[in-house]
Protein backbone atom coordinates (compact mmCIF):
# COMPACT_ATOMS: atom_id res chain seq x y z
CA UNK A 1 0.00 0.00 0.00
CA UNK A 2 1.01 3.55 -0.73
CA UNK A 3 2.15 6.13 1.32
CA UNK A 4 -1.18 8.33 2.02
CA UNK A 5 -0.29 12.26 1.81
CA UNK A 6 -2.90 15.11 2.44
CA UNK A 7 -1.86 18.60 0.82
CA UNK A 8 -3.34 21.86 1.95
CA UNK A 9 -3.70 24.32 -0.97
CA UNK A 10 -3.90 27.56 0.82
CA UNK A 11 -4.81 29.63 -2.39
CA UNK A 12 -7.53 31.39 0.04
CA UNK A 13 -5.73 31.28 3.34
CA UNK A 14 -6.29 28.90 5.90
CA UNK A 15 -8.71 28.93 9.33
CA UNK A 16 -9.16 26.43 11.54
CA UNK A 17 -12.77 26.05 10.09
CA UNK A 18 -11.58 25.81 6.72
CA UNK A 19 -9.64 22.84 7.52
CA UNK A 20 -11.69 20.96 9.37
CA UNK A 21 -14.47 21.35 6.81
CA UNK A 22 -11.99 20.93 4.02
CA UNK A 23 -11.63 17.54 5.88
CA UNK A 24 -15.43 16.93 6.72
CA UNK A 25 -15.64 16.82 2.87
CA UNK A 26 -12.90 15.17 2.24
CA UNK A 27 -14.54 12.02 3.75
CA UNK A 28 -14.55 12.38 7.20
CA UNK A 29 -18.32 11.14 9.23
CA UNK A 30 -19.58 14.07 10.72
CA UNK A 31 -20.62 11.35 13.04
CA UNK A 32 -17.15 10.30 14.09
CA UNK A 33 -15.82 13.48 14.74
CA UNK A 34 -18.88 14.39 16.85
CA UNK A 35 -17.73 11.11 19.18
CA UNK A 36 -14.01 12.29 19.23
CA UNK A 37 -15.47 15.81 20.45
CA UNK A 38 -17.89 14.31 22.34
CA UNK A 39 -16.12 15.35 25.71
CA UNK A 40 -15.62 19.04 25.18
CA UNK A 41 -17.60 20.10 26.90
CA UNK A 42 -20.35 20.76 24.37
CA UNK A 43 -23.39 19.12 22.84
CA UNK A 44 -23.29 16.55 19.96
CA UNK A 45 -25.83 18.88 17.69
CA UNK A 46 -23.48 21.81 18.79
CA UNK A 47 -21.08 20.44 15.88
CA UNK A 48 -22.85 20.83 12.84
CA UNK A 49 -22.05 21.77 8.87
CA UNK A 50 -23.72 22.97 5.80
CA UNK A 51 -23.54 23.28 1.96
CA UNK A 52 -22.69 26.56 0.71
CA UNK A 53 -21.01 28.11 -2.50
CA UNK A 54 -17.98 30.07 -2.56
CA UNK A 55 -17.29 31.77 -6.14
CA UNK A 56 -18.84 29.14 -7.93
CA UNK A 57 -17.14 26.08 -5.40
CA UNK A 58 -18.97 24.12 -3.55
CA UNK A 59 -17.65 24.06 -0.39
CA UNK A 60 -18.41 22.82 3.36
CA UNK A 61 -19.02 24.73 5.90
CA UNK A 62 -18.36 23.93 9.69
CA UNK A 63 -19.49 25.07 12.63
CA UNK A 64 -19.74 25.35 16.29
CA UNK A 65 -22.47 26.72 18.55
CA UNK A 66 -21.68 28.03 21.66
CA UNK A 67 -19.68 31.20 21.74
CA UNK A 68 -20.77 34.29 20.35
CA UNK A 69 -18.10 36.88 18.52
CA UNK A 70 -16.72 39.87 20.76
CA UNK A 71 -18.69 43.06 20.41
CA UNK A 72 -16.48 45.15 17.80
CA UNK A 73 -14.72 42.41 16.27
CA UNK A 74 -15.24 39.25 14.51
CA UNK A 75 -12.86 37.04 16.76
CA UNK A 76 -14.10 34.92 19.48
CA UNK A 77 -12.72 34.75 22.58
CA UNK A 78 -12.85 32.22 25.57
CA UNK A 79 -9.51 34.39 27.14
CA UNK A 80 -8.88 30.39 28.54
CA UNK A 81 -5.75 29.89 30.11
CA UNK A 82 -2.80 26.82 28.58
CA UNK A 83 -3.52 24.88 31.37
CA UNK A 84 -7.66 25.25 30.84
CA UNK A 85 -7.29 24.12 27.27
CA UNK A 86 -4.99 21.13 28.24
CA UNK A 87 -7.95 19.99 31.14
CA UNK A 88 -10.32 19.98 28.15
CA UNK A 89 -7.83 18.24 26.18
CA UNK A 90 -7.36 15.36 28.89
CA UNK A 91 -10.98 14.79 28.56
CA UNK A 92 -11.29 14.36 24.73
CA UNK A 93 -11.91 11.18 22.77
CA UNK A 94 -8.56 11.57 21.83
CA UNK A 95 -5.71 8.58 21.03
CA UNK A 96 -2.99 9.11 24.38
CA UNK A 97 -0.69 9.86 21.39
CA UNK A 98 -3.19 12.82 20.13
CA UNK A 99 -4.04 14.25 23.15
CA UNK A 100 -0.01 14.93 23.59
CA UNK A 101 -0.03 16.35 19.78
CA UNK A 102 -3.27 18.59 20.36
CA UNK A 103 -1.57 19.89 23.65
CA UNK A 104 2.11 20.18 22.22
CA UNK A 105 0.02 22.15 19.80
CA UNK A 106 -1.61 24.57 21.87
CA UNK A 107 2.05 24.93 24.14
CA UNK A 108 3.36 26.14 20.95
CA UNK A 109 0.61 28.73 20.43
CA UNK A 110 0.80 29.98 23.86
CA UNK A 111 4.74 30.56 23.26
CA UNK A 112 4.11 32.77 20.48
CA UNK A 113 1.40 34.39 22.08
CA UNK A 114 3.98 35.55 25.56
CA UNK A 115 6.56 36.61 23.07
CA UNK A 116 4.24 38.87 20.73
CA UNK A 117 2.58 40.10 24.91
CA UNK A 118 6.06 40.14 26.58
CA UNK A 119 4.43 38.04 29.19
CA UNK A 120 5.10 34.10 30.59
CA UNK A 121 3.52 31.26 28.72
CA UNK A 122 1.44 30.10 32.20
CA UNK A 123 -0.01 34.08 32.18
CA UNK A 124 -0.78 34.49 28.71
CA UNK A 125 -4.74 33.72 27.45
CA UNK A 126 -4.95 32.40 24.38
CA UNK A 127 -8.19 34.99 22.94
CA UNK A 128 -8.98 33.43 19.52
CA UNK A 129 -7.36 30.28 19.99
CA UNK A 130 -8.78 29.77 23.27
CA UNK A 131 -12.43 29.89 22.40
CA UNK A 132 -14.13 27.21 22.07
CA UNK A 133 -14.47 26.63 18.02
CA UNK A 134 -10.79 27.38 17.52
CA UNK A 135 -10.34 24.22 20.16
CA UNK A 136 -12.50 21.99 18.58
CA UNK A 137 -10.90 22.68 15.52
CA UNK A 138 -7.73 21.94 16.69
CA UNK A 139 -8.46 18.58 18.51
CA UNK A 140 -10.69 18.20 15.47
CA UNK A 141 -7.72 18.40 12.71
CA UNK A 142 -5.65 15.74 15.26
CA UNK A 143 -8.42 13.56 15.17
CA UNK A 144 -9.70 14.22 11.35
CA UNK A 145 -5.42 13.25 10.05
CA UNK A 146 -5.56 9.99 11.97
CA UNK A 147 -8.90 8.97 11.19
CA UNK A 148 -8.08 9.76 7.79
CA UNK A 149 -4.90 7.20 7.71
CA UNK A 150 -2.90 10.21 6.58
CA UNK A 151 0.75 9.60 6.81
CA UNK A 152 2.49 12.65 5.65
CA UNK A 153 0.95 16.41 5.10
CA UNK A 154 2.40 18.95 2.74
CA UNK A 155 0.83 22.44 1.88
CA UNK A 156 1.29 25.53 -0.63
CA UNK A 157 2.30 28.70 0.46
CA UNK A 158 -0.21 30.94 2.03
CA UNK A 159 -1.66 33.59 1.28
CA UNK A 160 -1.98 35.89 4.38
CA UNK A 161 -4.27 38.49 2.67
CA UNK A 162 -3.37 42.35 3.67
CA UNK A 163 -4.49 45.58 5.24
CA UNK A 164 -5.41 45.62 8.97
CA UNK A 165 -8.08 43.99 11.33
CA UNK A 166 -9.24 44.86 14.95
CA UNK A 167 -8.58 42.90 18.15
CA UNK A 168 -9.09 43.29 21.52
CA UNK A 169 -5.67 44.81 21.90
CA UNK A 170 -5.91 47.47 18.86
CA UNK A 171 -5.67 47.65 15.12
CA UNK A 172 -3.05 44.86 13.56
CA UNK A 173 -1.67 44.56 10.59
CA UNK A 174 -2.16 41.17 8.52
CA UNK A 175 -0.97 38.53 9.38
CA UNK A 176 -1.41 39.21 12.88
CA UNK A 177 1.35 39.30 15.24
CA UNK A 178 0.83 35.69 16.75
CA UNK A 179 0.22 34.56 13.40
CA UNK A 180 3.43 35.99 11.69
CA UNK A 181 5.06 34.24 14.60
CA UNK A 182 3.85 31.04 13.99
CA UNK A 183 4.45 31.07 10.29
CA UNK A 184 8.05 32.15 10.87
CA UNK A 185 10.07 29.80 8.34
CA UNK A 186 6.56 28.72 6.21
CA UNK A 187 6.34 30.54 2.59
CA UNK A 188 3.65 32.79 2.43
CA UNK A 189 2.26 36.29 0.13
CA UNK A 190 0.34 38.73 0.02
CA UNK A 191 -2.61 39.05 -2.26
CA UNK A 192 -5.04 41.78 -3.40
CA UNK A 193 -7.72 40.93 -1.12
CA UNK A 194 -7.97 43.29 1.88
CA UNK A 195 -8.69 40.77 5.06
CA UNK A 196 -6.68 38.27 7.27
CA UNK A 197 -6.98 35.25 5.07
CA UNK A 198 -4.96 32.89 7.51
CA UNK A 199 -6.18 33.00 11.38
CA UNK A 200 -4.44 32.07 14.27
CA UNK A 201 -5.60 28.65 14.59
CA UNK A 202 -5.04 28.12 10.71
CA UNK A 203 -1.65 29.43 10.92
CA UNK A 204 -0.99 26.87 13.79
CA UNK A 205 -2.02 23.55 12.37
CA UNK A 206 -0.67 24.35 8.59
CA UNK A 207 2.66 24.97 9.95
CA UNK A 208 3.07 22.46 13.02
CA UNK A 209 1.44 19.67 10.13
CA UNK A 210 3.07 20.45 7.29
CA UNK A 211 6.71 18.75 6.44
CA UNK A 212 7.03 20.80 3.14
CA UNK A 213 5.91 23.32 1.10
CA UNK A 214 5.75 23.51 -2.61
CA UNK A 215 3.91 22.24 -5.53
CA UNK A 216 1.03 19.74 -4.74
CA UNK A 217 3.70 16.52 -4.70
CA UNK A 218 3.09 13.28 -6.94
CA UNK A 219 0.48 11.53 -6.09
CA UNK A 220 -2.42 9.47 -7.21
CA UNK A 221 -5.48 11.76 -6.03
CA UNK A 222 -8.13 9.82 -4.10
CA UNK A 223 -9.77 12.45 -2.47
CA UNK A 224 -10.54 16.67 -2.64
CA UNK A 225 -12.28 18.17 -0.44
CA UNK A 226 -13.05 22.09 -0.05
CA UNK A 227 -13.64 23.89 3.18
CA UNK A 228 -15.51 27.15 3.18
CA UNK A 229 -14.57 30.53 5.06
CA UNK A 230 -16.99 32.88 6.74
CA UNK A 231 -17.24 35.16 4.32
CA UNK A 232 -17.29 35.68 0.59
CA UNK A 233 -14.00 37.69 -0.31
CA UNK A 234 -13.67 39.51 -3.56
CA UNK A 235 -11.88 37.96 -6.25
CA UNK A 236 -11.36 34.26 -5.53
CA UNK A 237 -13.24 31.63 -3.80
CA UNK A 238 -12.81 31.98 -0.12
CA UNK A 239 -11.91 27.91 0.44
CA UNK A 240 -9.34 26.01 1.59
CA UNK A 241 -8.60 22.77 -0.52
CA UNK A 242 -6.97 19.57 0.41
CA UNK A 243 -5.80 16.86 -1.81
CA UNK A 244 -5.35 13.15 -0.20
CA UNK A 245 -3.90 10.80 -2.30
CA UNK A 246 -1.43 7.66 -2.41
CA UNK A 247 2.55 7.86 -3.00
CA UNK A 248 4.85 5.27 -3.82
CA UNK A 249 6.79 4.36 -0.68
CA UNK A 250 10.19 3.92 -2.10
CA UNK A 251 12.18 7.34 -1.97
CA UNK A 252 12.37 8.91 -5.34
CA UNK A 253 15.56 9.79 -7.21
CA UNK A 254 15.97 12.95 -8.26
CA UNK A 255 18.88 14.62 -10.21
CA UNK A 256 20.95 17.22 -8.98
CA UNK A 257 23.88 19.62 -10.12
CA UNK A 258 26.48 20.07 -7.91
CA UNK A 259 29.00 23.02 -8.78
CA UNK A 260 32.55 23.03 -7.14
CA UNK A 261 35.80 25.16 -7.67
CA UNK A 262 39.16 25.57 -5.73
CA UNK A 263 39.73 29.18 -4.15
CA UNK A 264 43.06 29.99 -2.51
CA UNK A 265 43.09 33.38 -2.47
CA UNK A 266 40.16 34.97 -0.95
CA UNK A 267 40.00 36.26 2.28
CA UNK A 268 38.51 33.46 4.75
CA UNK A 269 35.70 36.21 5.90
CA UNK A 270 33.91 36.01 2.66
CA UNK A 271 33.06 32.39 2.50
CA UNK A 272 30.33 32.64 5.33
CA UNK A 273 28.96 35.57 3.39
CA UNK A 274 29.20 33.71 0.12
CA UNK A 275 27.64 30.34 1.79
CA UNK A 276 24.60 31.97 2.75
CA UNK A 277 23.99 34.04 -0.37
CA UNK A 278 24.07 30.79 -2.27
CA UNK A 279 21.87 29.00 0.39
CA UNK A 280 19.04 32.05 -0.39
CA UNK A 281 19.56 31.77 -3.96
CA UNK A 282 18.65 28.02 -4.17
CA UNK A 283 21.53 26.02 -3.08
CA UNK A 284 20.28 22.76 -1.49
CA UNK A 285 23.05 22.68 0.62
CA UNK A 286 26.61 24.26 0.69
CA UNK A 287 30.04 22.84 2.01
CA UNK A 288 33.99 23.56 1.63
CA UNK A 289 36.66 21.37 2.39
CA UNK A 290 40.51 21.89 3.10
CA UNK A 291 42.45 21.06 0.19
CA UNK A 292 46.16 21.20 -0.74
CA UNK A 293 46.67 23.07 -4.19
CA UNK A 294 49.26 23.35 -6.41
CA UNK A 295 52.58 24.99 -4.89
CA UNK A 296 51.90 23.27 -1.77
CA UNK A 297 49.21 26.27 -1.08
CA UNK A 298 46.46 25.49 1.64
CA UNK A 299 43.27 26.23 -0.11
CA UNK A 300 39.39 25.62 -0.31
CA UNK A 301 37.13 23.13 -1.94
CA UNK A 302 33.95 24.73 -2.20
CA UNK A 303 30.79 22.48 -2.88
CA UNK A 304 27.29 23.37 -4.21
CA UNK A 305 24.52 20.60 -4.54
CA UNK A 306 21.54 22.62 -6.29
CA UNK A 307 18.43 22.00 -8.64
CA UNK A 308 19.44 21.60 -12.48
CA UNK A 309 17.91 24.82 -13.20
CA UNK A 310 19.68 26.35 -10.68
CA UNK A 311 22.97 26.11 -12.11
CA UNK A 312 23.45 29.53 -14.16
CA UNK A 313 21.98 31.50 -11.02
CA UNK A 314 24.41 30.00 -8.84
CA UNK A 315 27.41 29.73 -11.17
CA UNK A 316 27.20 33.83 -11.65
CA UNK A 317 26.51 34.43 -7.64
CA UNK A 318 29.81 32.41 -7.22
CA UNK A 319 32.30 34.72 -10.00
CA UNK A 320 30.49 37.79 -8.77
CA UNK A 321 31.06 36.88 -4.79
CA UNK A 322 34.48 35.50 -5.25
CA UNK A 323 37.89 35.47 -6.43
CA UNK A 324 37.25 32.36 -8.28
CA UNK A 325 38.21 32.33 -12.45
CA UNK A 326 36.80 28.57 -12.98
CA UNK A 327 34.40 26.25 -12.14
CA UNK A 328 33.16 22.81 -13.01
CA UNK A 329 30.33 20.68 -12.82
CA UNK A 330 28.27 17.48 -12.74
CA UNK A 331 24.96 15.85 -12.80
CA UNK A 332 24.16 13.14 -10.07
CA UNK A 333 21.58 11.11 -8.77
CA UNK A 334 20.57 11.00 -4.86
CA UNK A 335 17.85 9.64 -3.10
CA UNK A 336 16.59 11.03 0.12
CA UNK A 337 14.37 9.40 3.39
CA UNK A 338 10.79 10.55 3.79
CA UNK A 339 10.80 13.57 6.45
CA UNK A 340 8.35 15.16 8.53
CA UNK A 341 8.14 17.50 11.41
CA UNK A 342 6.18 15.95 14.35
CA UNK A 343 5.63 18.30 17.53
CA UNK A 344 6.06 16.47 20.93
CA UNK A 345 5.23 17.38 24.23
CA UNK A 346 7.64 17.14 26.70
CA UNK A 347 7.87 18.68 30.69
CA UNK A 348 9.59 21.34 29.64
CA UNK A 349 7.75 22.90 26.40
CA UNK A 350 6.63 21.75 22.61
CA UNK A 351 9.83 20.30 20.58
CA UNK A 352 10.34 19.36 16.99
CA UNK A 353 11.34 16.16 16.33
CA UNK A 354 12.67 15.69 12.27
CA UNK A 355 11.30 12.38 11.72
CA UNK A 356 12.94 10.31 8.65
CA UNK A 357 11.40 7.43 7.12
CA UNK A 358 11.81 4.97 4.42
CA UNK A 359 9.03 2.87 3.54
CA UNK A 360 6.92 3.85 6.49
CA UNK A 361 9.61 2.50 8.65
CA UNK A 362 11.14 5.59 10.78
CA UNK A 363 14.66 5.40 10.21
CA UNK A 364 16.04 8.32 12.74
CA UNK A 365 14.50 11.00 14.36
CA UNK A 366 16.44 13.99 16.53
CA UNK A 367 15.36 16.87 18.04
CA UNK A 368 15.19 20.54 16.12
CA UNK A 369 18.52 21.95 17.70
CA UNK A 370 16.38 25.34 17.74
CA UNK A 371 13.81 24.08 19.58
CA UNK A 372 16.07 22.51 21.84
CA UNK A 373 18.11 26.08 22.66
CA UNK A 374 14.66 28.38 22.69
CA UNK A 375 12.98 25.60 25.23
CA UNK A 376 15.85 25.03 27.22
CA UNK A 377 17.06 28.90 27.70
CA UNK A 378 13.51 29.58 28.87
CA UNK A 379 13.61 26.87 31.27
CA UNK A 380 17.75 27.48 32.67
CA UNK A 381 18.05 23.96 32.19
CA UNK A 382 20.99 22.15 29.46
CA UNK A 383 20.04 22.02 25.74
CA UNK A 384 21.07 17.79 26.33
CA UNK A 385 18.09 17.74 29.27
CA UNK A 386 15.37 19.14 26.74
CA UNK A 387 16.99 16.93 24.08
CA UNK A 388 16.61 13.73 25.64
CA UNK A 389 13.36 14.83 26.95
CA UNK A 390 12.52 15.02 23.37
CA UNK A 391 13.51 11.53 22.14
CA UNK A 392 11.53 9.99 25.07
CA UNK A 393 8.44 11.75 24.45
CA UNK A 394 9.00 10.54 20.85
CA UNK A 395 9.41 7.01 21.16
CA UNK A 396 6.49 7.16 24.29
CA UNK A 397 3.83 7.88 21.38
Amino acid sequence: MGLTILHFDCFSGAAGDMILGALLDAGLPLDDLRTALGSLAIDRDAVWTERVTRAGISATKFHVRGEEPHAGHSHHHGHRTLCQIERLIDGSALSVAGRDRAKALFGRLAEAEAAVHGTSIDAVHLHEVGALDSIVDVVGTVYALDALGVERVTSSALNVGSGSIASSHGIYPVPAPATARLLTGVPIYSGPQEAELVTPTGALLVSACAAAYGPTPAMRLRRVGYGAGSRDVDGRPNVLRVLIGEADRTAPVETVVVIETDIDDMNPQIFGLLIDRLTESGALDVFYTPIQMKKNRPGTLLSIIAPPEARERLTSLVFRESTTIGVRYTEMQRECLDREAVVVATPFGPVTMKVARRNGEVLNASPEFDDCVRVAAAHGRPVKDVQAAAVRAFLDR
